[in-house]
């Protein structure tokens, strides 16, 4: 049986963390080893999470229809070790024999930046065949981790990714996978199961699975964006290599889309923040690997034409700005 490491990131959401940590731990796949990151959260969410595994914080299903995912609970207290971010560069320290891992990252530098503690935590392990970024605002069946580890290994799958479900409507695709406007670098879920062989550019990163060669032919994720398009510039970088990705359309994950940032698909519903980095990191992304050519600034301008339509002025000038000073 495949040895699979599954990362976990938290920040500021332990109550997702953990009702995550549930369905996970309930999993058929026997032969893996979860670690959490913590993003060095402002709201103690460490204490929380350290607190569930002993078991006085209970988790909580914000779905009905979900609940049997992550209930009843697991047994507790559970087997766990700690460390903080010093404590990684202390060989000798190390202990990946528990379940469950938490690590306190001293700074909150992105998404990539968290993942890339954990990747190298488990690079000095070296018995991994795969690692699984999981987000931890979802919750798995009993056959995802299974399913999908399959589906990669039968098909040699560099980057595998599940079917995306919207966790408060578990009946809807949220995507299989996305895909890349090659002329404004724009990007979009794939919701039609018969264009995935066709439209497949990138795995999106709630589930994402990375099997050990990708991982030590093109190393960790790219850390310059934060956040968003870091999931897209991997693969991009690991199709280039020769790697394929895939979805495995029986591992089924269920997504709490954007509660941690305000992101959200539909323009009109992003927070700012989500708004405005999106956008740097499409420049970003599309000069690395489209060109940077004329339909980056056909779409650049048709965006902030749009931010000013909707009165959005503070935004138009801030994507205005990054375009000026070359989106650094």
């Amino acid at each position: 049986m495949k040895k699979i490491y599954i990362v976990i990131l938290n920040y500021n959401t332990w109550k997702d963390t953990i009702e995550c940590l549930e369905s996970v731990l309930k999993s058929e796949y026997e032969n893996y080893q979860i670690i959490v990151v913590d993003n060095k959260s402002p709201n103690n969410s460490m204490k929380f999470l350290l607190e569930w595994a002993t078991g006085n914080v209970l988790a909580e299903c914000q779905n009905k229809l979900l609940y049997n995912l992550s209930n009843p609970h697991i047994s507790k207290p559970i087997e766990y070790k700690f460390y903080a971010e010093d404590d990684l560069y202390n060989d000798s320290a190390l202990d990946l024999t528990k379940k469950v891992t938490f690590i306190q990252s001293n700074k909150n530098d992105g998404f990539a930046s968290g993942n890339n503690l954990a990747i190298k935590f488990i690079q000095k392990e070296s018995d991994f065949d795969y690692i699984w970024l999981l987000n931890n605002d979802t919750v798995i069946k009993f056959d995802s981790l299974s399913n999908l580890v399959s589906y990669a290994d039968c098909h040699n799958i560099g980057i595998c990714g599940s079917s995306l479900m919207y966790y408060h409507a578990p009946e809807k695709v949220q995507a299989y996978g996305g895909t890349v406007n090659k002329f404004f670098g724009t990007s979009s879920h794939i919701l039609d199961r018969n264009l995935i062989e066709q439209e497949l550019d990138y795995i999106v990163g709630a589930s994402f699975l990375i099997s050990k060669d990708v991982i030590n032919s093109i190393g960790l994720l790219p850390e310059d964006y934060f956040l968003y398009y870091e999931e897209t510039d991997y693969c991009f970088n690991a199709k280039k290599h020769d790697f394929k990705l895939g979805i495995a359309l029986n591992s089924t994950v269920y997504h709490k889309e954007g509660g941690t940032t305000g992101a959200s698909q539909n323009p009109n519903e992003k927070s700012e923040f989500s708004d405005i980095l999106t956008f740097r990191n499409r420049v970003k992304f599309h000069k690395k690997y489209l060109g940077g050519g004329v339909g980056l600034w056909i779409g650049s301008a048709i965006t902030i034409f749009n931010r000013f339509r909707r009165s959005q002025f503070k935004r138009a000038y801030l994507m205005l700005r990054s375009i000026i000073r070359g989106s650094n």
